[in-house]
């Protein structure tokens, strides 16, 4: 046995103590969302245990031994002298508030369907095999839209398209659009409701999804303008699209570069081909950071064995970085692809013919 160096030892397990303790609190956050918990706090008026049990109508002690984690965590504040816990405007807009642009609950959900899924996972090491999006824990779904939600609400008509060269004009004045792997259709409806003149079509392959999509149309009042319709990346229906949108699945695919070819046939004259993808650099050691570790622990459990589970099987990964994917636009036989804007989780690249 190796001889270690004690002080970073120590340092190691200092960071095994944080890790179980996030652990340990993901799973607390996961059910305090559920239970409707951080919403009943979220006026941040101070509560007892016992005033937030009788809001709820949850039972005190278990209400007190989650609101103690809580604090512990420092996700929600705790006022010795009265006993109470409150949330604060930041606490509040990370766990309560499903419009924030900093809402957070949802990813836990997804870290969910990791920790659920990592029996098909490790499977899939042994033989090699890919574990598909729909064979996943339906956390997975709900989490993924709860999760992206807050983002493209923020960027997507805000900046995201503007940055596009003249897409904008072409929504505003009447275009059609289609948005390839939407899920839960959260993108989709975003862009409906900001162009009241163009229209859309939401395509993805997993039929749940579809379904819930078409319930927000109709939820968002936008279900006249807006048609979600099962189809995989490379055989939703050709329409001329002025706009072909891909947010955060291209790497998903198992291929891409056939994908982009579909792209190619279905998108009109001087149609912009929009991709979105989390947000990586080409080498690894630069990805070595705290954005890196959460997209490279999702790319291990989700993205490239969602991948791998497809014809080709590519496996970009959720960090395939920038040359990776311009690779696959060229391949695809596109010849202009330029980075159009970028925040710090995602990567938006405009690709033409």
């Amino acid at each position: 046995m190796r001889e270690a160096d004690p002080q970073k030892l120590d340092a190691l397990v200092g960071r095994l103590v944080g890790d179980v303790g996030a652990s340990v609190t993901g799973a607390l956050v996961v059910l305090g969302d559920q239970l409707g918990l951080y919403k009943a706090m979220a006026d941040g008026k101070p509560m007892t245990a016992e005033d937030l049990a009788a809001k709820t109508g949850f039972k005190e002690r278990y209400v007190r031994e989650w609101l103690s984690a809580q604090a512990a965590a420092e996700y929600i504040d705790y006022d010795a002298d009265t006993d109470s816990f409150s949330l604060s405007a930041e606490q509040a807009m990370a766990f309560a508030e499903e419009g924030s642009p900093a809402f957070f609950a949802g990813a836990f959900e997804i870290v969910r369907a990791m920790w659920l899924d990592e029996p098909k996972i490790a499977d899939a090491f042994r033989t090699g095999a890919g574990v598909g999006w729909h064979e996943h824990s339906k956390c997975l779904f709900r989490g993924t839209e709860r999760f992206f939600r807050p983002g493209y609400n923020s960027n997507l008509n805000n900046s995201w398209i503007p940055a596009l060269d003249g897409v904008k004009a072409k929504l505003e004045k009447g275009a059609r659009v289609a948005d390839v792997g939407c899920g839960h259709g959260a993108s989709t409806v975003l862009m409906a409701q900001a162009y009241p003149n163009s229209y859309f079509f939401g395509f993805d392959y997993h039929g749940p999804s579809i379904d819930r999509a078409r319930e927000a149309a109709t939820k968002a009042g936008v279900e006249d303008r807006v048609v979600f319709e099962q189809a995989s990346a490379k055989t939703y229906p050709a329409r001329g699209y002025d706009l072909v949108a891909m947010f955060d699945c291209l790497h998903d695919m198992g291929d891409p570069a056939g994908a982009g070819r579909h792209v190619k046939e279905t998108l009109a004259d001087d149609g912009t081909w929009m991709i979105v993808e989390p947000f990586a650099h080409d080498q690894l050691k630069d990805n070595l950071n705290p954005v890196g570790r959460i997209f490279y622990g999702a790319s291990t459990m989700i993205c490239t064995p969602a991948s791998l589970s497809q014809e080709v099987g590519l496996g970009l990964g959720a960090q395939a970085g920038e040359m990776r994917l311009r690779r696959v636009a060229l391949d695809a036989g596109f010849t202009r692809f330029r980075r159009a804007t970028e925040t710090p989780f995602n990567m938006v690249f405009e690709v033409r013919a």
